[in-house]
């Protein structure tokens, strides 16, 4: 008998030790399928039932219990029973996690928005295009290619394709239409990027000034500039690993202000010496934004105001972090359509049915490789620099986002070509069979 308590007295010891050690990972897990299940039933309008077998349907998070509240607007997700974590859904800003009960009924700004274009034709406005048949396009060799990506391995939602400002190809999986809004994940840094470009255009702003943090001015962190930050090329510490608990797990999910958690780090390299991929940085220069406005409400509703509601993409969501920033590292929601306009934005550098927004040294600026990304990393966008998709032109660059969301823009082409889905695909496959379409 005292042989048998002693076993179990050290089984118990056992189960309470992972627990323990395993705890801060379940408030991960957690708060990962919470947070996807709010966003995904009520910005993007589909069902708790569909988000759990399709979003949420990978290990771990598929271990998560999860429920939804349609009254109250907001999501649950226990992990076996242990701990629970709740987002809840605030009009205008999309969804956050909440950290304390109080959350729930704070006050919150709300960005005022630009009214659609529903009279003028696609891309300008949301009116029907007006078709042109291309004899320059082989349809049938461009309609297989897209096909190829929507089958039971590729997991696509969504692609599109434009060539000289007509949609040639658009094809949706089932559950999916034009009306869909599709998470963006990283491709909101490509926008956050085009923010600072509107204002550097607009002289309100300077790329190449020191970052206005006081928090630096007293070390070496005082010699970081805004362009460092935009290029990923500051030399602060940051943990950018979604396997386990990271810098950028423990920011998406435990921080009321997403813009802080990278100024707290240190420098560990040299700046503009030191590439480092980090959605802290993204979230700081969202922060750093916010010192340019005298107001939070002037904040919020510039990004709508002069650039996003500007170019038609009205179906477009930026969601909040709790202290009311926008997370510019991961969540942004557009209909496919809306994502092909910020395309066509940076195909026609900057100019937008005749208005500019921001000029084409800002496109040459974003689109110029960082020191030490080997050529695949410019000002938040993706580059083809050093030619890593052979068979793409060079000068072809993109918004990349988690699970293969991206938006490419190919010059030469006068093409966007937009690809929505759940899982990474042969990229440079699709791009050469979409591009020898063209006679």
């Amino acid at each position: 008998m005292k042989i048998f308590k002693r076993i179990l007295l050290l089984i118990l010891i056992t189960i309470v030790g992972v627990v323990i050690y395993n705890y801060p990972k379940l408030n991960l897990l957690a708060g990962y399928s919470a947070k996807n299940i709010a966003s995904s039933v009520f910005v993007a309008d589909r069902t708790l039932e569909f988000t759990d077998t399709t979003d949420n349907d990978f290990s771990p998070v598929n271990l998560a219990a999860d429920a939804i509240d349609l009254e109250n607007k907001n999501a649950t997700s226990s992990a076996f029973g242990l701990l629970t974590r709740k987002a809840i859904f605030r009009e205008g800003l999309g969804a956050v996690l909440t950290l304390e009960e109080s959350d729930e009924t704070a006050d919150y700004l709300v960005p005022r928005r630009l009214k659609a274009d529903n009279n003028t034709p696609y891309p300008y406005g949301n009116a029907p295009q007006i078709d042109t048949v291309f004899a320059s396009l082989d349809y049938d060799k461009l309609n297989e290619s897209v096909d190829l990506l929507f089958d039971a391995v590729h997991k696509t939602r969504a692609v599109l394709v434009i060539y000289k400002d007509q949609i040639v190809s658009e094809k949706y999986a089932d559950g999916f239409d034009k009306k869909s809004k599709l998470l963006g994940w990283s491709m909101t840094k490509s926008l956050l990027s085009t923010v600072f470009g509107i204002m550097e255009t607009q002289g309100g702003i300077n790329v190449f000034d020191k970052a206005p943090i006081a928090s630096w001015q007293n070390d070496d962190r005082k010699n970081i500039t805004i362009n460092n930050l935009l290029q990923m090329n500051s030399g602060l510490e940051w943990d950018e690993n979604y396997e386990k608990i990271s810098d950028a797990t423990k920011m998406l999910f435990l921080e009321r202000d997403m813009t802080k958690m990278q100024e707290n780090k240190p420098l560990v390299g040299t700046p503009n010496e030191s590439w480092n991929y980090s959605s802290g940085t993204s979230n700081l220069l969202s922060g750093i934004l916010r010192t340019y406005f005298k107001t939070h409400q002037e904040y919020l509703d510039f990004w709508y105001t002069n650039f996003i509601d500007k170019i038609g993409m009205n179906s477009m969501v930026l969601e909040a972090d709790l202290s009311g920033n926008y997370v510019g590292s991961s969540y942004s929601w557009a209909t496919a359509r809306d994502w092909s306009k910020f395309g066509l934005l940076y195909l026609k550098n900057g100019n937008w049915n005749g208005e500019e927004l921001f000029t084409k040294d800002w496109v040459t600026y974003a689109t110029t490789p960082t020191l030490g990304s080997n050529g695949t990393y410019g000002a938040q966008f993706w580059l083809n620099a050093e030619n890593d998709f052979k068979d793409v032109p060079k000068n072809m660059y993109y918004a990349d986002g988690f699970q293969g969301q991206r938006v490419y823009v190919l010059t030469d082409q006068e093409m966007v070509i937009v690809r929505f889905g759940l899982r990474n695909f042969d990229e440079n496959t699709f791009l050469k069979g979409v591009i020898e379409s063209i006679k």
